[in-house]
C-alpha cells in the first residue's frame, strides 16, 4: 500500500490529515517504566492513571505537575476503566481478577472464578453504559513470573467476559481466541471490537481485531474480521466519536476508519501496548509504549466515558 511520510505521520489516506494537527509533537512525558499500560483519564481530577505491569505499581499523571506512584504493589495490574459512578476498574494478572477502587480505597472484587475455576489472567475491561463490565482473559500473567505468578490455566478457552451489574453473573461471550486482549464498543455501543494478539507467543495466528454486532441481550453476533495489523500485534485500542479506532501496534498508532480502512499512523519509537484520549477536552492520545509514557495532540474527540 503506497503512503505518504511526514515526520512522525504515516499518511495512509487523505481523511487522515484531518485527525492530526500537522505541527503537533510527540511529547514523552515519562520513562522508566518496564512495560506500561492501561491508561485510563479522570476528567474530574485531571490526571491519568497507566499500569507499570512487571514493576508491580500502577502510575499516576497530572499535566503540569508530572508522574508518581497511585498504588504499589499493584498485583500486577494491567488495564483499567472507569464504571458509571466514576470509580476505577482494574484488571489483576496478580490476583487473577477483576477488581473496583471505591471512593474511599476500597478495593472490591467483581470477578475472579467462573464456574468455580479461576479466571487466567484478566487483561482489558470496558463499561457498557448499562453498566455491564466486559473483560478479556489470555493468558499472559500466568505464563511466567514477569507479570504475573506462573501458573497452569485452569479455564479450556481464553474468554471475553461480560459481568451483569445487577446479579453478579458472569458469562462468557465469546470463546474461539487465541489470546484476547484490548477491547472497545463503538460510540452507539451497537458493536464491539476485539483484539487477538495470540501472534506474541504463536505465528500461526492472525493479527488482527475482530467486531461483534452487540444483540439487545447484550450478547454478541456476527463476528468479523475488522482490520489487519501489518506491524507487530494489536494490543489496547480507542475509538473517537466518529467511530475510528486508533490501535497499538509494533510501530506506533494505527488509525483506521469505521469501514476498516487504515487511516494512517503515528510513528512512536517504541512499541505501543495502549492508548486512551483525555485531556480537557478529550483530545489528546495518551500512549503507553514500553518504557514509557507519550502524548500527543489530534483534531478528533475519545468516544469513552467519561
Amino acid at each position: 500500500m503506497s503512503h505518504a511520510r511526514t515526520g512522525i505521520y504515516e499518511i495512509h489516506d487523505p481523511r487522515f490529515r484531518n485527525l492530526i494537527v500537522s505541527s503537533a509533537a510527540l511529547e514523552e512525558l515519562y520513562s522508566g517504566c518496564r512495560w506500561a499500560e492501561g491508561p485510563v483519564w479522570f476528567g474530574d481530577h485531571n490526571c491519568l492513571i497507566f499500569s507499570d505491569i512487571p514493576n508491580q505499581r500502577m502510575l499516576r499523571y497530572v499535566p503540569g505537575a508530572g508522574v508518581s506512584t497511585f498504588r504499589s504493589p499493584s498485583n500486577f495490574a494491567n488495564g483499567n476503566t472507569r464504571d458509571r459512578a466514576g470509580r476505577l476498574i482494574t484488571c489483576e494478572h496478580g490476583g487473577r481478577r477483576v477488581t473496583r477502587t471505591e471512593a474511599d480505597g476500597r478495593i472490591t472484587v467483581l470477578a475472579d472464578r467462573f464456574e468455580g475455576k479461576r479466571l487466567n489472567a484478566p487483561n482489558d475491561v470496558v463499561v457498557r453504559s448499562d453498566g455491564s463490565i466486559w473483560f478479556t482473559d489470555p493468558t499472559y500473567g500466568i505464563l511466567s513470573d514477569y507479570e504475573g505468578y506462573q501458573a497452569e490455566p485452569e479455564l479450556d478457552t481464553h474468554n471475553v467476559f461480560r459481568l451483569d451489574p445487577a446479579t453478579g453473573e458472569l458469562s462468557v461471550v465469546v470463546d474461539d481466541f487465541g489470546q484476547p486482549n484490548g477491547l472497545a464498543f463503538s460510540p452507539d455501543e451497537k458493536r464491539l471490537y476485539v483484539a487477538d494478539s495470540a501472534s506474541s507467543h504463536d505465528e500461526t495466528w492472525p493479527s488482527h481485531i475482530r467486531v461483534f454486532d452487540v444483540t439487545e441481550e447484550g450478547r454478541l453476533a456476527n463476528g468479523r474480521v475488522f482490520a489487519e495489523i501489518d506491524k507487530g500485534l494489536p494490543d489496547g485500542f480507542r475509538l473517537d466519536l466518529a467511530g475510528n479506532l486508533w490501535t497499538s501496534a509494533a510501530d506506533g498508532v494505527h488509525c483506521f476508519a469505521p469501514d476498516g480502512t487504515l487511516l494512517g499512523k503515528i510513528l512512536v519509537p517504541q512499541t505501543v501496548a495502549n492508548l486512551t484520549f483525555g485531556g480537557e477536552r478529550r483530545n489528546r492520545l495518551y500512549i503507553t509504549a514500553t518504557t514509557s509514557l507519550y502524548a500527543i495532540y489530534v483534531t478528533t474527540t475519545g468516544a469513552q466515558w467519561p
